[in-house]
């Protein structure tokens, strides 16, 4: 009996699909044909948005959200539309839309800041890629700018990630795209200064890592006990700055020993006074 009764609700079904498919065929036909033309058209327009985008110059991850925007209202667009063909309530179901995206919203506040966050910084640009930048305590090169979080590399090729939402409305100290080398040498007191600040002019000068464009602070910086210090700031690429210090330090030790300038060692003059 069991079996008997599962084969007459099978064969019920079938009767049913089949009257539903005879009534309801066009209507069905048409739902199939809206969602295809959507398709076409939600390509065809996004590919016209993006030349536009891309001749405009906009940011890569601002195109990315506006062509991915695009595409999911369009093919919602005709979904609501194929729904309509096939006898759905188009009231009802956009009234759950907002209820669903007001609740949505709500548990992703978070995410949305984020985001928020990234348009703001993608539009306003206090900052952008490859460019060196300090703020909340960390400090970098920035190496990415995404919608939810900004990506820092350090010297030693470690990242720190940030969300967006922690940049906007903080202190930012952006270097930019070089930054200033401060360095020093000490030398005696009967070092021939012109002498010294020469060489160590002609070592930057002759340094491919230094920027040419901005003229370095070469100076007496301070008079020690036994010595007086000469400060260095020379200008180099952010890419170059863990780097040419080593550089500059190495040649300038090397000059000096050819041009016979002393670089004193800390010491003391004790006298002892007989009386």
């Amino acid at each position: 009996m069991s079996l008997q009764k599962n084969s007459l609700e099978i064969t019920d079904l079938h009767k049913r699909l089949f009257e539903y498919l005879l009534s309801h065929g066009m209507q069905i036909i048409t739902a199939i044909g809206i969602l295809i033309a959507g398709l076409f058209i939600s390509k065809w327009i996004v590919n016209v948005i993006q030349k536009w985008l891309t001749k405009k110059n906009f940011e890569p991850q601002l195109k990315t959200l506006i062509l991915r925007v695009l595409k999911i209202l369009i093919l919602g667009l005709f979904l609501i539309m194929a729904s309509g063909q096939l006898g759905v309530q188009i009231t009802p179901l956009l009234a759950g839309i907002g209820v669903a995206g007001v609740g949505i919203s709500l548990a992703m506040q978070g995410l949305l800041g984020n985001i928020v966050a990234g348009l703001t910084i993608i539009f306003t640009k206090p900052f952008t890629i490859g460019e060196y930048i300090e703020l909340l305590g960390v400090y970098g090169q920035v190496k990415d700018i995404s919608l939810f979080t900004t990506t820092l590399i350090h010297a030693d090729n470690s990242h720190v990630i940030v969300p967006n939402r922690k940049i906007v409305g903080e202190i930012l100290h952006n270097y930019g795209k070089i930054r200033q080398l401060e360095l020093s040498v000490n030398v005696s007191y009967d070092t021939d200064l012109k002498l010294a600040i020469q060489n160590i002019s002609e070592i930057l000068n002759s340094n491919p890592k230094i920027v040419k464009e901005l003229k370095p602070i070469i100076g007496i910086s301070s008079f020690e006990d036994s010595s007086i210090k000469i400060a260095i700031k020379p200008w180099v690429p952010v890419e170059y700055f863990p780097v040419a210090a080593n550089d500059i330090n190495l040649s300038i030790v090397e000059k000096f020993r050819e041009k016979g300038i002393k670089i004193p060692f800390p010491q003391r003059e004790i006298r002892l006074l007989n009386n």
